[in-house]
């Protein structure tokens, strides 16, 4: 019977034991700090989506303002509509009518300075000329070529003028309509590229002057090297008469020898 009492002692016991293991341990003090670090994860969360709630405002903020410049400035990107241009880059890609000096030499003619009367203006000399014994003789056309030179630089000149002319009526009329648009312009971009056509407009204007003036200079240049080949032939007609005056006096000299005696007379009988 003892025995028996002691294993009943020994497995209560047991049982005790076995129940006490299988109770939850409380720590409030780690269950104080989980709070503390989810609330803690929790506040920098907030302050996360707070952050990108102000970069969001801001590019609001950006993107409202960028959308008032452009309301303002306007967008150059889209600003086309500027028909002028067209006429300035058209102007600026014509090479014009003038020609080199060279290039009108080369067109000189003689028998064109001789049948030039500039549309009845002077007198037509002609090809051929007649003697006063009525002999025709053609004229020496390389002699005139010097004149045909400046009939073409004449004739150059006021094809340049026709071409500026014609060309200074599009640009003046391509800077009115330019002009006008610049008036009405809405956005600053848009004056800004209305005022670099007006400049390249009113440069193209200019250029086309200095065309004028460049085709009279090539008259005024070939008229002074004409005036000088005639000053030049004319020095070397007085050197060539003086070389042929001294050797016709030596000439004279070798052939008619003077007698060194006295003359004499016949006398009256």
């Amino acid at each position: 019977m003892k025995k028996l009492h002691a294993a009943v002692i020994v497995a209560s016991l047991l049982c005790v034991v076995s129940a006490r293991a299988q109770y939850v341990v409380y720590d409030p003090q780690l269950n104080t700090q989980t709070i503390l670090n989810q609330a803690q994860n929790i506040a920098k969360y907030i302050q996360m989506i707070q952050n990108q709630v102000q970069q969001i405002n801001t590019l609001t903020s950006q993107l409202n303002e960028l959308q008032h410049y452009n309301q303002i400035f306007g967008d150059p990107s889209k600003i086309l509509n500027i028909p002028s241009v067209n006429g300035l880059i058209q102007d600026l890609q014509n090479t014009g009518v003038g020609q080199a000096i060279g290039e009108l030499q080369n067109l000189a003619e003689g028998a064109a300075a001789l049948t030039y009367d500039a549309n009845g203006l002077y007198h037509n000399i002609g090809e051929t000329f007649k003697t006063p014994n009525g002999q025709t003789v053609p004229r020496d056309q390389d002699r005139y070529r010097q004149f045909a030179a400046v009939n073409e630089t004449t004739k150059n000149y006021a094809g340049v003028y026709a071409d500026v002319i014609a060309r200074r009526q599009a640009l003046k009329l391509e800077i009115a309509a330019t002009t006008a648009q610049l008036r009405t312009a809405s956005t600053a971009s848009e004056v800004q590229k209305l005022t670099g056509v007006l400049i390249g407009l009113n440069g193209a204007l200019a250029a086309a002057d200095k065309e004028i003036d460049q085709a009279l200079s090539l008259n005024v240049i070939q008229d002074a090297e004409n005036r000088n080949d005639k000053e030049k032939q004319e020095l070397a007609r007085i050197e060539e008469q003086r070389a042929e005056f001294t050797e016709s006096v030596l000439k004279y000299n070798n052939t008619v020898k003077l007698s060194a005696e006295a003359p004499s007379f016949p006398e009256d009988k």
